[in-house]
């Protein structure tokens, strides 16, 4: 009768102790699994971070890309509003420079047609006296200067009449000559480069 208590009780034991085996063995499957689970809501949490902080990031790259541009745009305006100041500063300066030498050469080129008037009066005994040498060397001066200035006479004479650097003062019947060709020059013209300085007074064929 104690024999067969005894067995019931290590039945029990070992039933028991399979139990408690298989109870931990949940437990341990239970705690693996809520192991992962947190790794895995972890590793979530980590790339929602991140990608919040690269959106934050792409943001902020975004505005200074912006306010690079705004400067940009800002330089190239500025630059292109000095440049044209610069180029008109520098027109404007060539301009007053070109009107004021104009001006003073058209005060001056009286005084050279008085001495071609006193040259042409000048005889063959007068122009080896000191005054007729000295007269002769003023107006090749007079002349040179000019030239350095780049004042060139207009051509007028035996070529045909153009309004824009001519001055027709008379017109003659001459069947002679060409038609509307310049035949005597009555006061000689001027430029410098395209500025006309004082048109040529001409008599002209019709």
């Amino acid at each position: 009768m104690e024999e067969n208590n005894n067995n019931i009780t290590e039945e029990e034991i070992l039933k028991e102790t399979e139990s408690h085996v298989e109870a931990q063995a949940e437990a341990e499957e239970a705690n693996t699994e809520t192991e992962t689970e947190k790794s895995t809501k972890s590793e979530k949490k980590k790339s929602k971070k991140l990608e919040s902080e690269n959106a934050e990031l792409r943001k902020m790259l975004d505005e200074k890309s912006r306010e690079l541009s705004e400067l940009n745009d800002k330089y190239l305006r500025l630059f292109a509003e000095y440049d044209n100041f610069r180029k008109r500063t520098a027109k404007e300066k060539e301009s007053a420079y070109a009107d004021a030498c104009c001006d003073t050469l058209e005060h001056i080129l009286p005084v050279l047609d008085n001495l071609e008037r006193a040259a042409q009066y000048n005889t063959e005994d007068n122009a080896e006296t000191p005054m007729g040498k000295g007269l002769e060397l003023t107006l090749k001066s007079f002349v040179e200067a000019l030239s350095k200035l780049g004042v060139a006479e207009i051509e007028a004479l035996g070529k045909e009449f153009d309004p824009n650097i001519h001055n027709a003062v008379m017109h003659i019947e001459d069947e002679n000559e060409s038609e509307n060709t310049v035949v005597e020059v009555f006061m000689k013209g001027y430029a410098k480069g395209d500025k006309v300085l004082r048109h040529s007074m001409v008599k002209v064929a019709n």
